[in-house]
C-alpha cells in the first residue's frame, strides 16, 4: 500500500476533527504530511553526502512542518484535496529553499565534492531532462518549474510526485477518472521536459 492510500482515510477523519477545533488533529495532519516530505528529502540528497553533513533530513523536516503548521493556523482545508494542495505547496517551497541554500556559491557544500571521485561539472553533465534531476542545483530549478505548470497538471503532479500517490489514488482524491489523471500526468511530464530543454510549454 502506498503512502497516499494509507493517509487518505485518516486524513478525512483528522480534517473533520480539525475543522471542529480539535487542536490534537493539527498534530496528526502535520505528521501525515511529514512522512512524505522525509522520503522526498532523502531522495533529493541521496547523492550528496557533503550536504547531509550540514542538514540532516530531520532538520529539513522540522522546518517544513513549522511552515505547514503556520499555514494551517490560517487556513482550514475543506477537503482532502485542499489539504494535499496546501501541504504540497509547503513541501515544494521547503525543497526549493533547501536546494538554493546548498547549491549557492557561498554555501559550505559548494566547496566540497558532492559525489566522491566526481567534480561538480561532471555531475551537471549527468542531469537529464526527465522529471527527476540529478544535480542539486537542478533540483531547485525543477521545483520552481513545477509551479509554472497549468493548474490541472500541477495538481496531478503534486499528488503523484510530492505525495507519493498512485494514479488511481490521485483520481479518487480529485474526483475524476483514471484516464484524466493519466492524461494530465503525461502532459505535466512533457511540459517539464520542455521547460528543462528551454522551451515554452505548448510550443
Amino acid at each position: 500500500m502506498s503512502d497516499g492510500s494509507a493517509n487518505t482515510t485518516d486524513l478525512r477523519v483528522q480534517l473533520s476533527r480539525f475543522r471542529k477545533g480539535d487542536r490534537a488533529a493539527l498534530n496528526e495532519l502535520i505528521l501525515l504530511a511529514g512522512n512524505r516530505l522525509q522520503t522526498l528529502t532523502q531522495r533529493m540528497l541521496r547523492d550528496y553526502p557533503g550536504v547531509r553533513r550540514w542538514s540532516q533530513t530531520d532538520d529539513v523536516l522540522q522546518s517544513a512542518l513549522i511552515r505547514l503548521c503556520r499555514a494551517l493556523e490560517q487556513i482550514k482545508p475543506e477537503s482532502v484535496r485542499d489539504f494535499y494542495a496546501l501541504a504540497t505547496t509547503q513541501i515544494r517551497r521547503e525543497l526549493i529553499d533547501l536546494a538554493r541554500h546548498f547549491a549557492g556559491p557561498e554555501c559550505g557544500a559548494a566547496h566540497h565534492e558532492s559525489v566522491v571521485g566526481e567534480k561538480e561539472h561532471d555531475i551537471r553533465d549527468k542531469s537529464n531532462l526527465t522529471h527527476e534531476p540529478s544535480a542539486l542545483a537542478d533540483w531547485g530549478e525543477f521545483h520552481v518549474q513545477v509551479t509554472s505548470l497549468p493548474e490541472e497538471q500541477r495538481e496531478v503532479f503534486g499528488l503523484i510526485f510530492y505525495q507519493g500517490m498512485t494514479q488511481d489514488e490521485a483520481a479518487d482524491v480529485l474526483g475524476v477518472g483514471l484516464r484524466t489523471v493519466q492524461r494530465r500526468w503525461q502532459a505535466a511530464l512533457l511540459s517539464l521536459h520542455r521547460l528543462r530543454s528551454g522551451e515554452r510549454p505548448g510550443t
